[in-house]
């Protein structure tokens, strides 16, 4: 069955299509960060989720992450091999918006405007640098608080209750898949902030102790190459699954001549 079209206000090439069975909205970097501000800017809850293969790839064995993402009302294609996956049976106009990239232009767009971004996660150390290094970049930002990711069920309440009361115009968690997701999602009513979005190894990145690939190796989708050659033991595992099952789920899917995709209604 088609889907209904997905076309946020002013954002004329906006749509939402499903991609074996998970919702994905096609937008551009711009389209992204003016629907964020909108959230923003009404205070209206928005719940981001950057989608990528490792991502996706887990849905099928994990129900609670599946329903955290596919309940989510932004999902942005975080990783070119979803792209080469879309173009591959049919789709158009199809972009990588990699979180990190949102990220920054969000926090960005913050100091332009006065608005608060909240941090939940990574180390205190890398969070402190990551701060200090965005108020560098990006003078004039202000943030509504931060708190590193090292905390246990028991503390999850007084977390919530302190991003409520901050007053943060968004919120960016840095922790890892699954955790990141399933903390938004079971809180999103009580945390108080319009936009919300994992960002993952994204402080890392920004604190300078992981590097970024080139971005030639971004373009052409071996951006995981680089994160497996600098972090052999953390990502082997993840990628040599994640990348290989989704290669054997293309080809077979291509070669029963299945349509993996739900486009939406034209409007």
């Amino acid at each position: 069955m088609p889907l209904e079209h997905h076309q946020p206000d002013g954002l004329g090439k906006a749509r939402r299509l499903n991609f074996f069975g998970t919702p994905i909205d096609l937008l551009s970097l711009e389209e992204s960060v003016s629907l964020a501000e909108r959230a923003m800017e009404r205070r209206e809850p928005m719940r981001h989720t950057a989608l990528n293969v490792a991502k996706l790839m887990k849905l099928g064995s994990d129900d609670d992450l599946a329903a955290d993402v596919r309940g989510s009302d932004m999902i942005g294609i975080d990783g070119q091999g979803i792209v080469y996956g879309l173009k591959l049976f049919g789709a158009h106009d199809v972009e990588r918006v990699a979180g990190i990239d949102l990220f920054y232009a969000l926090l960005a767009r913050c100091a332009q405007t006065g608005r608060k971004p909240f941090i939940l996660g990574a180390k205190e150390e890398q969070l402190r640098k990551a701060m200090a290094e965005a108020q560098r970049r990006w003078p004039g930002l202000e943030f509504a608080g931060a708190r590193n990711g090292y905390f246990g069920p028991q503390d999850e309440a007084e977390i919530v209750e302190r991003i409520a009361s901050s007053g943060a115009d968004c919120l960016f968690v840095a922790m890892p898949t699954p955790r990141k997701e399933r903390f938004l999602n079971g809180n999103a009513d009580r945390l108080n902030v319009p936009f919300l979005m994992g960002v993952g190894g994204s402080v890392d990145v920004l604190a300078g102790h992981v590097s970024r690939a080139p971005v030639w190796m971004q373009k052409v989708g071996l951006e995981w190459f680089h994160r497996l050659v600098k972090e052999p033991r953390k990502m082997f595992v993840r990628y040599a699954k994640s990348n290989s099952a989704y290669t054997w789920l293309l080809l077979r899917t291509w070669i029963s001549g299945r349509k993996p995709i739900e486009f939406p209604i034209a409007s």
